[in-house]
C-alpha cells in the first residue's frame, strides 16, 4: 500500500486551518507532525490527516461516513 503525502496548501484546504495553527497544534502533539522532505520542504501523511479529521468529527458527536473512514 502506498502512502500519499500532502503539502501545506492541501492540508490547509482539507482541515480549514491556517499554517500557523497547523504548526502550533503539531508542536503540542494535537495534530500529525510533518515529514521533512528537504531543507525547505515538508509534507503530511494523508492517512494521518484524515484520521485527525475523523477524530474531530467523532468528538463532535457526529457519525463519520464510511467514505471518509480510512483503514489504518
Amino acid at each position: 500500500m502506498s502512502e500519499t503525502l500532502l503539502r501545506l496548501p492541501d492540508v490547509e484546504a482539507r482541515t480549514g486551518l491556517r499554517r500557523s495553527h497547523i504548526y502550533l497544534l503539531s508542536s503540542r502533539g494535537q495534530f500529525p507532525r510533518p515529514l521533512k522532505l528537504g531543507n525547505r520542504a515538508s509534507a503530511w501523511v494523508e492517512r494521518e490527516v484524515t484520521g485527525w479529521i475523523n477524530a474531530r468529527i467523532r468528538a463532535s458527536g457526529r457519525p463519520v461516513s464510511d467514505s471518509t473512514e480510512q483503514v489504518a
